[in-house]
């Protein structure tokens, strides 16, 4: 028998096995997943960029243009049209990327490698109200599934790989390699150890770098001078911070709301039609809510709200600072509704940017509106930057990436107190209404969401297939007792699920009911099983989470509880079982 020749990734695997040893594999893949994540990042930025500049180059001279109408609806068309070539799914990046780390090993398909990418640049590009961060960061991670498959690691080296790859994203995007370590650690609740740590500070690094080598210190945010704290203004900060939680408790209503709204519609071309149709009028109204917003940002940042409005059908009146902070307000309030609306149709991006656009907003609307008693000279831009914090921490719940992230992209490290203090408040009020942030709420509600809780992330980790037993003996109702011991003799087990006809589930039966009658047989023939059994002491659906079995177990104390499909029996689950499969996956996670 001729023997299959090696290829050349199998015979690269064997060297590396003799050669490297599997801690030094990973920091070398942990760098070169930074740096495609990166390179991707960067190609997915310039690209959209380019888009947007060459459609805006001369169609969007005069406000009341038609192509502001038409051009974001054009982009969901070219997207859609995309989505369907795909076949499969192309959906929001970062839930996606959380559900394949809790129910999938950290397997996320090929596809996803480039489909996010190509859909988003026609999507934002053209002028979709969302970011580009998901979207890269569904790529990075689909990129580092697929190179940790590859090569063979196990589960929590793919892990890693996948958070490696997303903090190269964000590193890339907003050249805030500290910040993307902590947003991956955060969002992906990653336990951080040294061995962990290293190959997120390679991977954070190395698509910083990439991104500076090819595109030179070029920011997404050009704002460099911030003006001195004034410790007296920490009450209005504190007052900005509340204001944060609620505008970011009202993104997240909206954002669930529109979703559940459009999945309700069954047509793709309703929704197209619909949403687009929405999003064209917004930004044909509302010129700011084009695309991701980072202009409008910038602006607001460098105090020039006049910038933002010249569009607006209120330019002729920007003397006016009333007009200029109802129009700031405007962009909180619909700035959500412009990426809903893009999502809705069929757009693909992320909801990073638009919650940026509206703290960005929030906050110098507040500080502006302050300015209008005279007693009151706040720097608004400080203002814009502590509510883009606060509404990062507020929709994100990510209060630590949100310090971060707005000190290392604009270089405001003297607004650290007042950015803590926003963050925080706006943390904290949120989640007293909203104890899951948008990227997590719906996978909490399944019961598919991992956290920094390790007896939670096993529980979830763990598929209730593996510890279902199927080798129990079924009986039936109308079943003797003289029968009942012929298959006693047989079985090995003293449990036996009692079935009716239609093979429903109608009690348990154990060795212990009949045992001190098994041996009289003046009962075996006038004794049914019926009068023996007793009601199961809870009933475990397949479809139930490894959680909610474990408070079943916890609460009524059984050994054993029967598994149902449906109405169907399909098996039982045992403590003992239970405790060996997490036991064994406690170890993978762990080591």
């Amino acid at each position: 028998m001729t023997k299959k020749p090696q290829t050349l990734l199998g015979r690269f695997l064997v060297w590396r096995a003799r050669h490297v040893s599997q801690k030094q594999f990973v920091l070398l893949l942990s760098i070169l997943v930074g740096f495609v994540s990166g390179l991707v990042a960067v190609i997915l930025k310039n690209s959209t960029h380019f888009i947007q500049k060459l459609v805006q180059s001369d169609f969007f001279d005069e406000y009341f243009n038609p192509y502001y109408f038409v051009v974001p609806i054009i982009g969901i068309i070219i997207t859609v049209i995309i989505k369907r070539f795909f076949k499969k799914r192309v959906d929001e990046g970062i839930s996606s990327t959380l559900y394949a780390i809790s129910r999938r090993n950290g397997f996320l398909a090929p596809y996803k490698m480039y489909a996010s990418v190509i859909t988003s640049i026609f999507t934002v590009g053209f002028g979709g109200s969302l970011g580009l961060e998901a979207p890269a960061v569904s790529t990075g991670s689909a990129i580092g599934s697929n190179l940790g498959r590859l090569t063979h690691i196990n589960f929590k080296q793919r892990i890693l790989l996948i958070s490696c790859a997303t903090a190269g994203s964000i590193a890339s995007i907003f050249n805030a390699p500290i910040a993307a370590i902590i947003f991956t650690i955060e969002i992906f609740s990653l336990d951080l150890t040294f061995s962990s740590l290293i190959p997120l500070l390679l991977a954070s690094v190395s698509g910083a770098v990439t991104s500076i080598f090819i595109q030179g210190n070029d920011y997404l945010f050009h704002y460099r001078s911030v003006a001195a704290f004034d410790i007296s203004e920490i009450p209005i900060y504190a007052i900005l911070g509340v204001l944060a939680a609620l505008a970011s408790v009202y993104f997240n209503k909206v954002y669930f709301f529109a979703e559940d709204f459009f999945t309700r519609i069954k047509s793709k071309f309703g929704k197209v039609l619909l949403g687009g149709g929405l999003l064209g009028l917004l930004i044909f109204l509302i010129p700011p809510l084009y695309g991701e917003g980072y202009e409008t940002i910038n602006h607001l940042l460098d105090n020039n709200p006049q910038a933002v409005i010249e569009n607006s059908f209120i330019r002729e009146y920007v003397s006016s600072n009333f007009l200029v902070i109802a129009l700031l307000f405007g962009l909180v309030i619909f700035k959500i509704f412009a990426s809903v609306f893009t999502l809705g149709a069929g757009g693909v991006g992320g909801i990073f940017a638009p919650s940026l656009f509206v703290g960005a907003s929030l906050g110098f609307a507040f500080a502006h509106s302050l300015n209008q008693f005279e007693a009151l000279n706040l720097v608004s831009s400080n203002y814009a930057l502590a509510g883009m914090a606060g509404l990062m921490a507020g929709v994100l719940h990510a209060p630590l990436t949100a310090i971060f992230m707005i000190a290392e992209i604009t270089g405001g490290y003297e607004l650290f107190i007042p950015l803590m203090l926003v963050s925080a408040i706006s943390f904290l009020v949120t989640r007293s209404f909203l104890p899951h942030s948008i990227y997590t709420l719906q996978l909490a509600q399944r019961g598919d969401l991992l956290t920094h809780n390790k007896d939670q992330a096993i529980l979830t980790l763990l598929k209730i297939d593996h510890v279902i037993e199927t080798d129990f003996v079924s009986i039936k109702e109308e079943m003797s007792l003289g029968d009942l011991i012929k298959v006693v003799s047989t079985s090995k087990r003293n449990l036996f699920p009692v079935l009716s006809e239609d093979g429903m589930l109608t009690g348990v039966l154990t060795l212990d009911d009949f045992r001190s009658i098994m041996f009289d047989q003046t009962l075996y023939d006038n004794t049914l099983v019926k009068e023996l059994m007793s009601p199961p002491p809870a009933l475990v659906q397949k479809s139930d989470s490894m959680a909610e079995v474990a408070k079943k177990f916890q609460k009524t104390g059984a050994w054993n509880l029967p598994v149902l499909d449906g109405e169907k029996y399909i098996g039982f689950i045992s403590k003992s079982k239970l405790f060996s499969v997490y036991r064994r996956k406690l170890i993978e996670f762990s080591e």
